[in-house]
């Protein structure tokens, strides 16, 4: 048996009993046959996509920004902006316009350029003022600007050190007259900006004082007022302001005390009930005076020590009695005196008349002898140390011990007192506790109050890291969603409309066939719905024949009977293809 299936040539078949009719083939030919509102949505679909892209790019970009400047006067900031929208260069402020931002990678460049303009003013002027002086400047203004370039230098100097954020300085300088019995003195005071949480110590706040009055010729130190930004007087005389208080390196040297005992603490007590099962504060009663003494002692000289003789003096005295007759009487007896002698030292020896001499009576003597010796004598200068310690206090709190069960329930328990005094001797021993001095340790056992968490009621789309994500998500989402809306609602429907369409066929095919035996044709009637048999005599599915159709049917004779119009016809299709 031979079987020939016909198929139209203009049809495709596309499912059982669907046929689908040829479209043109091209896709620019299918755009050009949508209809002008279908064509408008698909441009403007397209477009809309592009510039969402590239916006989306440029908010990119954006987050790589950098501070150009902070804490500008309006002026100044007013200024900057002006030039920047000048050289074409995006910025934008941060909140309270505390600061001017730009792109990361332009920072420098504009800074240097901004720098070539003059910008910002706000910036201190030091002597290059006077590079500037213009003819005809008058002496009143020459001193001016004089003044006001050595303001700004000392500014540029006082600004150098680490915890000055700025400072302003006013010098008072008078004007020189030799005319004057009593010049005045020049004088100065400073304003000092700290950073926050920063200080200056004594030792600072003097070479502030000297560097501004050694700036100035005739400028005492005293005569420079220094205040800091609060309106307290930083310079002054070091023994008033040492009664008032402590001053900062004390107040240092304090807490280095206090802070070396704690940890002396923290090591002896930790091992034994754990790092966080105590808590300990100390406090350094510390005396910074300054006293001097000095003692004379003088210590007589007893016994048998030797001492040292200053000086030794001795005086005798002679009185002279009446002269009485003596001896035998004649020439022998009557001859003068024989002269006096007495030693040195010792007693004096009586006058010895010659034989005949007259003796004298009632003669009278006196001798007397000094002798000073050395005294011993001390003298005693006592000079105490600053910084001594008068007395120290201790507090340690320690909390309740944990114990576990058998059941592994747990529970506290307070420490006992015997343990509590040895931990008491522990800390005494740690901090050299001395009773004399007046020393405190007090050690004491309680329980810790743990601290419950509180669970964060705070609805999620009120917590601070849901809207700072909102906030960064805000803007490529919704840039997102305007691409799928406009791909959704523009793009697809004229993208579908340049599809082929399909048509459905009734399923009215016929099979057309040649038999040569008419008894070689199944019976239908036996079979089932749609299944015929085949050669073989199994069963299969009965095959659907093509439609005919009566267009092709007249192009078939209108080529038959005209094949020179058919060909030109076909020609020119091809050339428009």
């Amino acid at each position: 048996m031979e079987v020939t299936v016909a198929q139209p040539q203009n049809v495709v078949a596309a499912a059982p009993g669907v046929v689908v009719e040829n479209q043109p083939s091209g896709l620019v030919q299918r755009l050009n046959a949508l209809p002008a509102q279908k064509k408008i949505m698909l441009g403007g679909g397209i477009a809309a996509l592009i510039a969402i892209f590239i916006a989306m790019l440029m908010w990119g970009r954006e987050g790589d920004y950098r501070v150009l400047y902070a804490n500008l006067s309006d002026k100044d900031g007013g200024a900057i902006v002006a030039q920047l929208q000048q050289m074409n260069v995006p910025y934008k402020y941060t909140d309270g316009g505390a600061a001017i931002l730009v792109p990361a990678d332009k920072v420098h460049d504009i800074r240097l350029k901004l720098a070539a303009a003059g910008l910002p003013k706000g910036t201190v002027t030091g002597f290059e003022l006077m590079e500037t002086q213009k003819f005809g400047v008058t002496q009143f203004q020459e001193r001016l600007n004089f003044q006001r370039g050595l303001e700004g230098e000392l500014v540029r100097s006082i600004q150098t050190l680490s915890g000055v954020q700025s400072a302003r300085v006013h010098l008072a300088l008078p004007n020189q007259n030799g005319f004057f019995r009593e010049q005045q003195k020049p004088s100065a005071s400073v304003v000092l900006n700290l950073y926050p949480g920063r200080t200056l110590d004594r030792s600072q706040i003097a070479g502030i004082v000297h560097l501004v009055a050694s700036s100035v010729p005739e400028m005492s130190p005293k005569a420079v007022s220094v205040l800091d930004q609060s309106g307290t007087l930083l310079s002054g005389d070091p023994d008033s302001s040492s009664q008032t208080g402590l001053d900062a390196q004390q107040l240092q040297y304090v807490h280095q005390i206090e802070t070396s005992y704690l940890q002396r603490i923290r090591d002896i007590l930790e091992p034994v009930v754990g790092k966080d099962n105590f808590r300990a504060q100390v406090t350094a009663d510390v005396d910074f005076n300054q006293t001097e003494s000095t003692a004379e002692e003088y210590k007589p000289n007893q016994g048998q020590n030797p001492a040292t003789v200053r000086s030794t003096q001795s005086s005798e005295q002679v009185g002279a009695g009446s002269a009485q007759p003596s001896g035998i009487p004649g020439a022998m007896s009557n001859q003068p005196p024989v002269p006096a002698t007495a030693p040195i030292n010792g007693a004096s020896q009586p006058l010895q008349a010659a034989q005949g001499a007259t003796s004298t009576t009632g003669g009278s003597s006196r001798r007397e002898a000094v002798t000073n010796y050395e005294v011993d004598k001390t003298v005693r200068v006592t000079r105490n140390a600053t910084g001594s310690i008068k007395r120290i206090n201790a507090a340690v709190v320690i909390n309740n011990r944990t114990v576990t069960d058998a059941k592994g329930k747990t529970s506290t328990q307070p420490i006992p007192q015997e343990e509590l005094d040895k931990l008491t001797a522990l800390v005494q021993e740690t901090i050299g506790y001395d009773q004399q001095r007046g020393d405190s340790v007090k050690v004491v056992n309680t329980s810790f109050q743990i601290p419950k968490e509180e669970p964060d009621t705070t609805p999620m789309w009120q917590r601070p890291e849901t809207v700072d994500m909102l906030r960064t998500l805000a803007v490529p989402g919704a840039l997102t969603l305007a691409a799928l809306i406009v791909v959704f609602g523009a793009i697809r429907p004229a993208i579908r409309a340049a599809r082929p369409e399909t048509k459905a066929t009734p399923d009215t095919a016929k099979l057309t066939a040649v038999v040569d035996d008419p008894n070689e044709l199944p019976q239908i009637d036996e079979l089932p719905p749609g299944m015929v048999r085949g050669p073989d005599g199994r069963m299969m599915p009965a095959l659907e024949g093509p439609l005919v159709d009566d267009r092709l049917e007249s192009a078939r004779s209108l080529a038959k009977e005209n094949p020179a119009a058919m060909a030109t016809l076909v020609r020119s299709w091809m050339t428009e293809a």
